[in-house]
């Protein structure tokens, strides 16, 4: 038995500052990237492509090309990020997708250059792409490891309640910018959103220099334990948990439905005023800002799987009825139904899953388990529009595939939960080590993360 020794104290700001970090940070990452996807269902259509019925399918296709970039961003910035440390790899994803964001508002449209504008449009997308595959499973596992033991879902949420309140960012650039008259939006209005990037890729490149790496992580590396290549090492003994997170996260291909495929659908076909249902999302978006936190506190008290299976149920029943209030054109009933699936239901399950999900790998290669699965997942999510663009066929008004579409897929997720382990009282330093794994029993007990609250930290044989 190993002689117990005290854990380091660090810094009682350090999990605040991982968290106020990723919110910020993922707020303006994903800032850029939902901007494309408002422009892809209102403009990109009639500026980047031939003129012709498949001008909104290809535009729909875009948003999904990102997705394809994903798992190998994953890949490369798990790499990365589990050999030299979580905070270099999410300032290189965030300067990628502010660059990325800027040029894609200084690109000549189809009438311009022709072919050219949709293959550097595409081109740009994957670049987004690249960077989302490594952002938001970066910034979790680092919250979650600076994060005290029994606040590691309150603290990881905010991660999302970034990514969501980016959303509502983006939803709220497009609601001027929309309103405008046609002539000027697809002349040089719609380049606003894109270009004004710049700005909040400094603003959060700032913020993000103030990160600190992990001591989980630091440890790690002072032991020189850093697994050469993680994802061989995550594939040989992680392959189970891989295909488990991965079908836990297909849940996510709500948030396209509602924030692209919904929107189209709801402007193109419904007739709702393009402004109105941006408002919608904007404030459905915006009540998941708030639910997150209190959901992850939730979570922290009770576990993870009720509430990111309730999450689910919640969702399977609200689809059906939001796009029953959609075909309605209830704008009240619209709002309504939309601030419960997203910003209730939704919400349950996407708060939680920023600390559930690396939960289940060990640190050594967790940024790559977590990128990698969640990203895998998300390649459903991205050609969700495309798919239901598909099922609806010729017939625009028939949305019940579409809701069936996104039922079936939150089913999938509920099993792949239900089967997963429960962790939320599993100490920071014993996460995703199996029960016969030796360094159960050895675990040195400067790995886990002290408690914020707490004077001294408890020591472990």
């Amino acid at each position: 038995m190993s002689v117990p020794t005290l854990a380091p104290a660090r810094p009682k700001n350090n999990a605040k500052i991982a968290a106020v970090s990723g919110f910020v940070g993922s707020a303006l990452e994903y800032y850029d990237f939902f901007i494309f996807g408002s422009a892809a269902a209102l403009i990109f259509g009639k500026l980047f492509f031939a003129p012709g019925p498949s001008a909104m399918l290809l535009s729909f296709a875009t948003v999904g090309v990102a997705y394809i970039a994903r798992p190998l961003g994953a890949v490369i910035c798990g790499h990365l990020g589990d050999k030299f440390g979580r905070k270099k790899v999410l300032l290189i994803t965030l300067l990628l997708m502010g660059t990325s964001t800027f040029l894609i508002g200084c690109l000549p449209t189809y009438t311009d250059i022709g072919m050219a504008a949709p293959i550097l449009i595409v081109a740009l997308r994957l670049l987004q792409g690249l960077s989302a595959g490594g952002e938001s499973p970066g910034s979790s596992s680092l919250t979650l490891e600076h994060a005290p033991e029994r606040k590691r879902a309150f603290y990881t949420s905010w991660t999302m309640s970034g990514i969501m309140f980016g959303i509502v960012l983006s939803t709220l650039v497009f609601i001027p910018v929309a309103s405008m008259p046609e002539d000027q939006l697809f002349a040089w209005g719609w380049r606003i959103p894109f270009l004004a990037s710049a700005v909040v890729t400094v603003i959060a490149f700032v913020l993000r220099r103030l990160l600190e790496e992990p001591a989980v992580f630091a440890e790690v590396k002072e032991h020189h334990e850093v697994v050469k290549v993680p994802i061989l090492s995550l594939f040989r003994h992680h392959w189970v948990t891989v295909l488990r997170v991965t079908a836990m996260s297909l849940f996510t291909i709500i948030n396209t439905i509602i924030n692209v495929f919904a929107l189209s659908y709801a402007t193109s076909v419904v007739g709702v005023e393009k402004g109105l249902m941006l408002t919608v999302i904007a404030v459905a978006n915006l009540a998941a800002v708030a639910m997150g936190p209190l959901a992850g506190m939730l979570s922290d008290r009770i576990g993870r799987k009720p509430v990111f299976v309730t999450g689910l149920a919640l969702q399977i029943g609200m689809i059906y009825v939001f796009f029953t209030a959609l075909s309605a054109d209830n704008i009240a009933l619209i709002f309504i139904t939309g601030i419960l699936l997203i910003g209730l239901a939704y919400t349950a399950t996407n708060s939680i899953y920023p600390a559930y999900f690396p939960e289940q790998f060990p640190v050594k290669v967790r940024y790559s388990g977590m990128a990698i699965s969640l990203m895998l997942g998300l390649l459903l999510a991205g050609f969700a529009p495309v798919i239901s663009e598909l099922l609806i066929g010729g017939d625009k008004a028939n949305w019940v595939p579409v809701a069936t579409f996104a039922a079936v897929a939150c089913t999938i997720s509920a099993v792949a939960a239900l089967l997963a382990p429960e962790t939320f009282k599993t100490p920071t330093a014993l996460l995703g080590l199996k029960k016969s794994d030796p360094r159960r029993n050895a675990a040195s007990p400067t790995s886990a993360p002290v408690d914020a609250d707490a004077t001294t930290a408890k020591a472990q044989a």
